[in-house]
């Protein structure tokens, strides 16, 4: 079993830093500090990491979804016509949309990308943002809800109409005329009780956020034995950021250099924000980190796995620091405990993207959990000298970040 690895699109913003754009105090509505090294998630720097994520041998790209995001259909449909291969993890939420519509707009998006859509489904953690949405439901329905609705998309895929009588949604006639091929993908993810049998139910792929490998293999030994007890299969991916250098001092530099830009009082004050989310999977970052203390050595909390993001960031909050190798041992660890899919970032996610492709890909296709790295666009090209340009005293190769 190779792995597939996929990167992440910031259409919320990026930056070269983890203090987010938006401020903390009253949920990112009001701007109270300006943060700087901050980029707009506009679609000429959107175009920029698809594009490098694809050279650079990426499967997909996952988009993010809520109120500090660009919509993700719209956003990757445009994107999907800047790339030729690349596909989209779409991330989106079943409380605000129709199932029927849903099943409709993933037709038409296969159609349009030819093939390229995977689907996130998110169902939402955060009651106030929820609200912010419509949506008054509390954390349980939601995903008894959930289930409803993946159940109808699922059946309206058939190509025949098709009924549903729920709770939550009654269908009568549901059909999409020209169904999706091929069906894209659902990846799920859910720590809760709740989130278990839905999983196990309706995912293709299961997704954890970065956990130490101990309680990642937990997580999968619940959902397996859940989904076996339903007759399916289903496979499994992990979220996380990663840090690659060279050499593992470079990496570490790199992220004391990122928590030197946090002080007590903005991780204090995402830390409140970020505690009275219902959701059992950010919880459980939020206790991975010692309660938001600044001190690296509590923060990397299992080799190479530095928990220093989800001081101020939701959502994951875990990144694998170290040298290429490092990260390749961490990733074939967790690769040997069944995860198959791996979804990665990094601040800046351009620059990131480059120092992952071309120094944590080829070791993992030397290792033989991937199929190939992609080729360097500069092989065979001469340089100046009359040497190729990727051998030693030729060309260097530039990459955004000055490497």
């Amino acid at each position: 079993m190779t792995v597939h690895l996929h990167w992440f699109l910031p259409t919320g913003g990026d930056g070269r830093t983890l203090v987010d754009r938006h401020a903390y105090t009253d949920g990112g509505i009001t701007r109270d500090r300006t943060v700087s090294g901050v980029r707009a998630p506009d679609i000429d720097y959107l175009v920029q990491i698809a594009k490098a994520a694809e050279q650079l041998g990426f499967e997909a790209v996952l988009t993010p979804t809520g109120t500090w995001c660009e919509d993700a259909w719209l956003t990757t449909v445009a994107l999907s016509q800047h790339t030729e291969r690349l596909k989209f993890l779409v991330a989106f939420r079943p409380g605000v949309i129709s199932p029927v519509l849903a099943a409709q707009m993933a037709s038409t998006y296969q159609r349009i990308t030819r093939g390229r859509l995977l689907l996130n489904v998110v169902t939402g953690g955060d009651s106030a943002e929820q609200r912010r949405f419509g949506d008054h439901l509390d954390h349980d329905r939601r995903y008894a809800r959930t289930a409803e609705f993946l159940s109808v998309v699922r059946g309206v895929w058939g190509g025949r109409p098709y009924d549903f009588d729920g709770e939550h949604f009654r269908i009568e006639g549901g059909l999409t005329a020209l169904p999706p091929d091929p069906l894209p993908e659902i990846f799920f993810g859910g720590s809760s009780a709740a989130a278990g049998p839905v999983a196990a139910e309706h995912a293709d792929v299961y997704l954890t956020w970065g956990e130490p490998p101990w309680q990642v293999k937990e997580k999968i030994d619940w959902i397996r034995r859940l989904a076996e007890e339903r007759g399916r299969t289903v496979r499994f991916g992990i979220r996380l950021h990663t840090i690659s250098r060279d050499s593992a001092r470079e990496a570490w530099a790199t992220a004391d250099r990122l928590l030197a830009d946090l002080d007590a009082e903005t991780v204090a004050a995402a830390q409140e924000l970020l505690g009275r989310s219902e959701s059992v999977g950010q919880q459980r970052m939020l206790a991975l980190h010692g309660g938001g203390s600044l001190d690296r050595d509590r923060l990397e909390i299992s080799p190479n796995l530095w928990a220093g993001v989800g001081l101020v960031r939701g959502g994951a909050g875990t990144a694998l620091v170290g040298s290429h190798a490092d990260v390749a041992d961490r990733i074939e660890e967790y690769h040997a405990l069944g995860v198959e899919h791996f979804v990665l970032s990094g601040y800046p996610h351009l620059e990131e993207a480059y120092w992952f492709g071309e120094g944590v890909t080829p070791e993992l296709a030397a290792r033989g959990l991937l199929p190939s790295a992609p080729a360097s666009p500069l092989l065979g090209v001469p340089a100046a000298n009359g040497r190729p340009a990727s051998a030693p005293g030729g060309a260097p190769l530039l990459v955004p970040g000055g490497r």
